[in-house]
This record gives structure tokens, C-alpha cells and sequence, in this order.
């Protein structure tokens, strides 16, 4: 029996199958990551905190006390009563 395999054939077996296989892998895991991300992962509070997705609203703190007082009525406009 005679081999027919050429020396092309031999480097296709050898070095192109395994990375065809392992970049058949890699997509099969970034395609389910991408689905994973758009379906569930975005809507859980955690994963938004940490990737930054989520913006707290920035809340103005309420004037109380007595110096925030003195302060509002420093920057009120002077009305003439006279």
C-alpha cells in the first residue's frame, strides 16, 4: 500500500485542522458570551456596577440646618420694602 498524502496534506492534518478546531471553540464560546451579555448579564445590577454601565443620578442634598439658612438668605436678591 502506497501512501497518496503529500507533503501540503501533512501540514493541512497537522497545523491547520487544530486551528480551525480551536478557532471553531473560541467563536462558539465568544458567540454564547455575546448572547449571555445581551440576554441577562446587562440587567443584573452587580455586572453594571462593575462594568460602569449603570449612572447614579446625582441628588442635590436637601438645605437644612442652620448654616444652609444663612447661606440661601446671603444669595436671596434684596427686596425694597420702603
Amino acid at each position: 500500500m502506497e501512501s497518496s498524502l503529500s507533503i501540503w496534506e501533512y501540514t493541512v492534518i497537522l497545523f491547520m485542522r487544530p486551528f480551525l478546531a480551536i478557532a471553531f471553540v473560541l467563536s462558539l464560546i465568544t458567540l454564547g458570551w455575546f448572547l449571555a451579555w445581551k440576554l441577562v448579564l446587562v440587567h443584573v445590577p452587580l455586572v453594571q456596577e462593575i462594568f460602569g454601565l449603570k449612572k447614579k443620578p446625582l441628588r442635590s442634598k436637601p438645605q437644612t440646618g442652620r448654616l444652609s439658612k444663612i447661606y440661601s438668605t446671603i444669595n436671596a436678591p434684596i427686596s425694597s420694602s420702603t
